[in-house]
């Protein structure tokens, strides 16, 4: 399991810069969590200014 963002990315960037082990990087037109880095420590989701970014 992993966290997902979802369509409400603005592509600010705040994830990427909070993710400690590089899991999130840019996709088409919004940031993407890639799930076999993640781990589940949701630096990423506390960060989000839209609250796009949820559990799987």
């Amino acid at each position: 399991m992993a966290y997902v963002i979802g369509s409400s990315c603005v592509a600010c960037g705040a994830c990427e810069a909070q993710c400690p082990v590089g899991a999130i990087f840019m996709g088409d037109g919004k940031f993407e969590i890639d799930p076999e880095k993640c781990i589940m420590c949701g630096s990423c989701q506390n960060t989000c200014p839209v609250g796009a970014i949820s559990e799987e």
